[in-house]
């Protein structure tokens, strides 16, 4: 039980490393990493309805896909 609750905190102090060197990852690059994601998924989006032989119609402007500056609502 000792052990799992070790690994347990390892674990956490890891993702918690993790996420730190990522954000200053951001503060020195910008937010370039985050517009090749935004980019990333509209383009898997793309992929996958092309294969549909649904009609799929997706509306036009920023809120369509991804709205990463708006924040959740």
């Amino acid at each position: 039980m000792e052990q799992s609750r070790q690994a347990n905190v390892i674990a956490g102090e890891g993702d918690a490393r993790a996420a730190d060197l990522i954000g200053k990852a951001l503060d020195e690059a910008g937010d370039g990493l985050i517009e090749l994601r935004r980019i990333e998924a509209a383009e898997g989006v793309a992929n996958q309805l092309s294969k549909s032989r649904n009609s799929v119609y997706l509306p036009h402007g920023p809120q369509m896909l991804l709205n990463i500056t708006g924040g959740m609502q």
